[in-house]
């Protein structure tokens, strides 16, 4: 840790860091899956497998028939967390048609499937994401095996290229878009408390997140207003650049838990899960929270993210999305077995205490930081 003097007599805190950049090519604009084919020859594909959820079978022949003679087959199985089983049936279709690249079109479920067949086979990727999820741009996958999810990082599982199509995000329902651009912002808030952190993280994490903020708003009011779509998608890209850099922490356990164990959708989780583990970890990471509440334009990170969450209409408690009361208390038992890191020691009562709030979908408690009271110190 060094402190770098500033004009005015502070300085600033600074922390020894280690930045790795990852290898992912990216196509932002509108319009742009009209360079699929060309993007696909730039990755060497001429048998590719594409992949889709049963949800996105239209755009995903859409991308067929770009492709031409380039595809070979599409897969409409993909599933929410990952179910190694749908994997398992992918894969053996890969190999029968001796496939030599894989084009994913969706949201997780879809980029997640590739992925995993991905960590199996080496073959080359290239993402075509029509939610906020983030998951194209990292190298993270989230497997579910009898109900229990698993999270591994590969090289072998990041995308060679991503084409961000704005046009593709228009047609998303607006509560899905408000639950996926909260699912986004929790990636680019755990990355500010992260185990390592690093200044040039930190700032793509609060622009991100503020992007997000702008945007997301004016989505749910009009869900086909381009520019608004394209800042929420811009703020994406940032966000899951960040998931993909950096560990996560408390908050991804606990939604890997509910998502893995309990099958609950997984972009509902991150929105409903998120501003408790801001409130839990509060004290232990008061920059981080400096900095998440000046991206919202709020007095409080934890309850900045419930307003947030409210004002888009999103669901605020587990138990409107599917979760049993009687399972709280396994989730805070997983919580505890082999944990992320953390800025605040997990704890089976206080992660009890957090669930509950969030099962009833209660307001989490002020942290009572005073915004910018960390992030540099005086001159003695």
């Amino acid at each position: 840790m060094w402190r770098l003097p500033l004009p005015d007599g502070r300085r600033l805190v600074m922390k020894d860091f280690v930045y790795q950049a990852l290898s992912s090519r990216v196509v932002f604009g509108a319009g742009t899956v009209g360079r699929v084919r060309e993007e696909s020859e730039r990755l060497g594909l001429s048998r590719a497998l594409v992949l889709c959820g049963p949800h996105h079978e239209t755009p995903a022949r859409d991308i067929m028939l770009r492709l031409g003679d380039r595809a070979v087959l599409l897969f409409s199985g993909a599933a929410m967390h990952t179910p190694v089983r749908v994997t398992e049936a992918a894969l053996a279709l890969a190999r029968d048609l001796k496939v030599d690249g894989l084009v994913a079109i969706g949201g997780g479920s879809a980029i997640g499937l590739a992925k995993a067949i991905a960590l199996r086979t080496d073959l080359p990727q290239l993402a075509i994401p029509t939610t906020y999820a983030g998951s194209e741009m990292t190298p993270i996958l989230g497997e579910t095996r009898e109900g229990v999810k698993t999270t591994q990082r590969s090289p072998k599982v990041l995308p060679e290229a991503v084409i961000y199509d704005v046009n593709l995000t228009c047609t998303l329902p607006t509560a899905l878009s408000a639950a996926s651009g909260m699912n986004a912002i929790a990636h680019g808030a755990e990355a500010l408390y992260a185990q390592d952190c690093n200044p040039v993280i930190s700032l793509m994490a609060e622009q991100g997140i503020a992007a997000l903020a702008r945007a997301l708003p004016l989505v749910v009011e009009n869900g086909r207003d381009l520019a608004a779509r394209s800042e929420a998608l811009y703020g994406a890209w940032l966000c899951g650049t960040c998931l993909g850099a950096v560990g996560m922490a408390l908050h991804h356990k606990l939604c890997h838990t509910l998502g893995g164990s309990f099958d609950l959708p997984h972009a509902e989780a991150h929105t409903i899960i998120l501003p408790h583990a801001l409130a839990y970890n509060a004290s232990c990471a008061p920059e981080a929270m400096d900095r998440i509440a000046r991206a919202l334009g709020a007095t409080d990170a934890a309850q900045g993210i419930y307003d947030l969450a409210k004002r888009l209409d999103a669901k605020l408690a587990l138990r409107d999305i599917g979760m049993p009361r009687a399972g709280i208390e396994r989730v805070a038992n997983l919580a505890v077995t082999q944990p992320y890191w953390n800025p605040r020691p997990v704890e089976r009562e206080a992660i009890l205490q957090l669930l509950l709030r969030a099962w009833s979908g209660s307001r989490p408690e002020a942290s009572g930081l005073a915004r910018g009271s960390v992030s540099v110190e005086a001159r003695r």
